[in-house]
């Protein structure tokens, strides 16, 4: 199962494909798309929107995951990152490709396991993403890691009986 993993954001929208084979996960291809703050912002949803595309057409992931908007108190972020996020699941419906939100919670549960309780800092995330996945060295930006992260607990939630029933 090819699972690609999203952590969306106008300026940098990291993504990440994990395939997993039995029980062994291997990262596939992993990157940013990223925009330029001079650019309008309905030239960077396009910019995310065409090149995800390009990624979905030429690896046919199985399923995407992407982080639910976890809502602080920085309401600037927060709407260009639901606007990014929106134009992610735009993409997944136009490619029919199974869609799993996880919270950010679940996603680092998932990834550092119980002994974070969720509480993981972005550095063990991080570090255990670069672990998991066998690569020979951190991911940047720290939105590539997340996307990878995103992956990792995507294939752990497709792995589950309950979605494989759903399906």
């Amino acid at each position: 199962m090819l699972a690609l993993g999203i952590d969306p954001g106008t300026a940098i929208c990291g993504y990440g494909l994990v395939d997993m084979q039995g029980s062994h996960l291997k990262a596939v291809e992993y990157g940013a798309i990223l925009t330029s703050p001079k650019m309008q912002p309905q030239d960077r949803l396009l910019k995310i929107h065409t090149e995800l595309t390009d990624i979905i057409k030429k690896y046919k992931p199985d399923v995407m995951g992407v982080e639910q908007l976890f809502f602080n108190r920085n309401v600037t972020t927060a709407i260009p990152v639901g606007q990014a996020r929106g134009i992610v699941l735009l993409t997944a419906a136009q490619n029919n490709i199974e869609l799993v939100e996880r919270t950010p919670l679940q996603i680092k549960q998932s990834v550092v396991g119980v002994v974070g309780y969720g509480r993981a800092s972005k550095e063990q995330i991080i570090y255990m993403v670069t672990k998991i996945l066998h690569l020979p060295e951190p991911p940047k930006p720290d939105d590539v890691a997340d996307a990878l992260a995103v992956a990792i607990c995507t294939t752990h939630c497709m792995n589950s009986l309950t979605w494989r029933n759903r399906l």
